[in-house]
């Protein structure tokens, strides 16, 4: 089988890449190579892949790129996903998010590709309180320009599925973290503040709740779907692991030996969702699949990685400077 995959030389789709090489399919790489896109991430697969620089808004180039490959199976990773950079400015998540998954979507039914598997996020939900869990079935609420650019891409799949008959599997993840992850997210700007004995910035008093899924652990669920996922369903992936926002942020000074002293608390991000949490047990009944890694070894996982990858986080924090100072102040 062949794969084409949108994103791919991002955080979580370049994972997804390398597993695939790994698990001996041809893949075919589709990226934009926007900020947080970057070919470094497949350099160990780089020979055995084929990459196009290609916008997904770009529909003649994208038709182009699916009538020469062929592929089987479309994998759609690509997305603007940060929240806070939406809150600064939604156009490009309404370009990429949701035009760009129309067009996808267009040019998979216009080629008979055999399987769409379209990648969305729990947040398209909304928020829960302190209780109970989001099911398959839980009418979306999402709250910010992000979430809600991710919700009208799923909806927008499960559309084409309802009216064209296209193969579509829908695939909402909790908050994925590991290697490769752009520095602009919770997990790894506390590392490198850390680091550097710098104040780290935490959103209001830290009490939001986010269930916390390694990001192998994610690719692999999303290959059990695609061989043993139905088409037309939606597939909840989480770990269960629910974390408080500051206790992530001390697990990661514990793991630096760093003093809770630098933990600065700023003013609460606009429309922030107290709490996500997904039941899991469809994925669990239809797959067998279930998160491996618990979050104390994910944690160990990740902060081991960055410390050995200095120079790869340290060519990206000039692009950030900005982006922080805009946000926290």
């Amino acid at each position: 089988m062949k794969l084409l995959v949108t994103g791919g030389a991002g955080f979580i789709g370049s994972e997804f890449v390398r597993q695939a090489i790994r698990k001996g399919f041809e893949t075919v790489v589709v990226d934009k190579l926007t900020y947080a896109g970057d070919l470094e991430r497949l350099k160990n697969v780089k020979d055995k892949i084929k990459f196009y620089k290609a916008d997904i808004a770009n529909r003649e180039f994208i038709e182009y790129i699916v009538k020469v490959e062929k592929p089987d199976i479309i994998v759609h990773w690509a997305a603007e996903s940060h929240v806070d950079r939406s809150i600064l400015d939604a156009s490009p998540f309404i370009d990429t998010n949701v035009k760009g998954t129309q067009i996808l979507l267009d040019v998979a039914k216009d080629n008979n590709i055999k399987l769409f598997v379209n990648i969305a996020t729990d947040e398209v939900y909304g928020e829960l309180g302190k209780d109970g869990q989001f099911y398959e079935t839980t009418p979306l609420n999402p709250n910010s320009p992000y979430s809600v650019s991710k919700a009208s891409a799923d909806m927008l799949g499960r559309a084409y599925h309802r009216t064209y008959k296209l193969p579509v599997i829908t695939v909402r993840p909790s908050n994925n973290y590991g290697w490769w992850q752009y520095p602009e997210k919770l997990i790894p700007v506390v590392i490198l503040k850390a680091l550097n004995e710098e104040p780290i910035p935490l959103y209001g008093t830290g009490e939001n709740v986010r269930e916390w899924l390694f990001v192998s652990d994610c690719v692999e669920a999303v290959f059990e779907i695609i061989n043993k996922g139905k088409v037309g369903e939606i597939y909840n992936v989480g770990s269960g692991e629910e974390r408080k926002n500051i206790d992530v942020v001390k697990s990661i000074l514990k793991a630096l030996n760093k003093s809770e002293d630098l933990i600065t608390f700023v003013k609460d991000r606009p429309g922030h969702d107290f709490r996500y949490s997904l039941n899991t047990d469809k994925i669990q009944k239809e797959t067998g699949w279930k998160a491996k890694i618990k979050f104390e070894e994910g944690i160990e996982k990740t902060v081991q990685w960055y410390l050995d990858n200095m120079k790869w986080v340290e060519n990206k924090l000039k692009y950030l400077k900005n982006f922080w100072r805009k946000m926290y102040g």
